[in-house]
C-alpha cells in the first residue's frame, strides 16, 4: 500500500491517504460522530455543519439522487469492504514549486462508518485519495477550475521501501519514450480499462487466442490479478521453470508458493529461473504496444524464504475476463493517465526524482517525501 500526505481544513492539518487510482472518491475518516472508525494516523477530521455539501449542490446532484437531505456516499470495495458518510467541502493546501502555499476548496468524503479487512488498512492511514475520472476524483476537480490539467501519474521505485511519488498535471509527463493506450470505462463500475489482445510468460500464451482481456492499472490492490484461465496456465508453467523448486502448500503466505532446494534470501536470488509476463496491447502504426512485468515484479518471497506468486485469481474479487495490475507489479514504471485523451502510458523509470513541476500542488515536498 502507498499513501500520500494532504493537507485539509483551517487551519490545515495533515493526514494520510491511501493512493488508489481505481476510486472515484477522496475520502478521509471522520467524527460526524463516527459509527465505526479504526485509530487512524491521525486525529478524526471535524467537519462544521457549513463544510457540509447540500444534495442541491451540482456535483452531489452528478454522484447521488436518492437522498434529497444530504449528500452522502456508500462505497463498497471489491474484498468486501466498504466506507459509508456524507460529502463535505473544505480547504486543501498546495504547495507550489517555488514554496507558495495555494488553496482550493475541494468536495470529499467524511467517512463516518467503515467495514470489513479495510479497518485494517486504516490503523495507519486515514483514508483514500480517489483518482479516477468520476466528477469528484482529486484532479477532475482540479481541471475543472483550470489549476491543472486532467493529467496524473505515479512512479514507484522498485524497492518496496523506496517510496515514489504523484503528480498532479502534465509538467512531470516525458515527452518522449512513453507507450500510450487507450481507455474506456467499465460497463458496470466505470472504471477505467484497456483491452489486451495476448498475455505471455514468456514465449508461452496465457489467454485464449483472439479474446481480448480489459486491464486495469490499479494502485487500490497489492497484488495482481488474472482471469482464472490465464492464471492456471501461469501456474503451470512456474511448476515447470525449474526442477530446483516444487510446490509448498503449507505455506499460507500466498495461494500459490514454491520451495527451492537452496536459501532464498531475495527475489534477486531467483528471478533468474523465471521468464517475464508481458501484456501485449493492439498495435500502433506498425508499432508494438507491450507492457512488461518482471519476474521480480510478479514473485514474493515469504518469512519461510519460499517464493511465492504475487498474481491471484480475480475471480475471488468477482473479476473473472480481467486483469488488475496492482502495486506489485507497477514499480519501476512511471504511469500516467491522461483523462482528457482517455489514454494511459508507461515508461520505465527508476522514480528517484520528478523532473520538472510547474503546477501548484502538495507534490514537489509532500508528495514526494511521503508516497510510502
Amino acid at each position: 500500500m502507498y499513501y500520500t500526505t494532504v493537507s485539509l481544513g483551517n487551519p490545515p492539518r495533515p493526514y494520510f491517504l491511501d493512493v488508489d487510482t481505481g476510486s472515484h472518491t477522496t475520502w478521509i475518516q471522520c467524527d460526524a460522530p463516527c459509527t465505526s472508525c479504526a485509530e487512524g494516523a491521525h486525529p478524526l477530521y471535524r467537519p462544521a455543519p457549513a463544510n457540509l455539501v447540500p444534495a442541491s449542490d451540482p456535483l452531489c446532484q452528478r454522484v447521488q439522487h436518492d437522498n434529497p437531505n444530504q449528500c452522502d456516499y456508500d462505497i463498497s470495495f471489491a474484498d468486501g469492504s466498504s466506507s459509508m458518510g456524507v460529502h463535505v467541502r473544505d480547504n486543501m493546501q498546495f504547495i507550489s514549486e517555488d514554496g507558495e502555499r495555494e488553496n482550493a476548496d475541494i468536495v470529499f468524503g467524511c467517512g463516518y462508518d467503515q467495514q470489513g479487512i479495510l479497518l485494517n488498512r486504516l490503523e495507519n492511514t486515514d483514508g483514500i485519495l480517489g483518482l479516477s475520472n468520476r466528477a469528484l476524483s482529486l484532479p477532475t476537480q482540479l481541471a475543472s477550475r483550470g489549476i491543472i490539467s486532467n493529467v496524473f501519474g505515479h512512479c514507484m521505485t522498485r524497492d518496496p521501501s523506496g517510496g515514489g511519488y504523484l503528480f498532479l498535471g502534465d509538467d512531470y509527463l516525458p515527452r518522449w519514450g512513453m507507450t500510450w493506450v487507450p481507455i474506456r470505462d467499465g460497463p458496470a463500475d466505470d472504471i477505467r480499462r484497456a483491452r489486451v489482445q495476448q498475455v505471455n510468460h514468456g514465449d508461452q500464451q496465457l489467454n485464449v487466442q483472439g479474446k481480448l482481456i480489459q486491464v486495469v492499472f490499479d494502485t487500490g490492490s497489492t497484488y495482481t490479478y488474472f482471469p482464472n484461465e490465464a492464471l492456471t496456465k501461469l501456474i503451470s508453467s512456474l511448476k515447470a521453470a525449474s526442477p530446483r523448486f516444487v510446490q509448498d502448500d503449507a505455506d499460507k503466505t500466498l495461494p500459490f508458493c514454491m520451495k527451492a532446494d537452496f536459501p532464498v534470501r531475495s527475489v534477486d536470488d531467483v528471478k533468474h529461473f523465471f521468464k517475464p509476463l508481458s501484456l501485449q496491447f493492439e498495435k500502433r502504426f506498425f508499432f508494438s504496444r507491450t507492457f512488461n512485468i518482471r519476474p521480480e515484479d510478479y514473485l514474493v518471497i515469504s518469512d519461510k524464504g519460499n517464493v511465492c506468486l504475487g498474481v491471484l485469481d480475480g475471480t475471488t474479487i468477482g473479476y473473472d475476463s480481467v486483469i488488475i495490475v496492482g502495486d506489485v507489479s507497477l514499480r519501476g514504471k512511471l504511469i500516467a493517465y491522461d483523462n482528457d485523451k482517455n489514454e494511459v502510458g508507461w515508461i520505465d523509470s527508476d522514480c528517484s526524482n520528478p523532473q520538472q513541476s510547474r503546477i501548484p500542488s502538495f507534490l514537489r515536498r509532500a508528495l514526494h517525501n511521503q508516497l510510502l
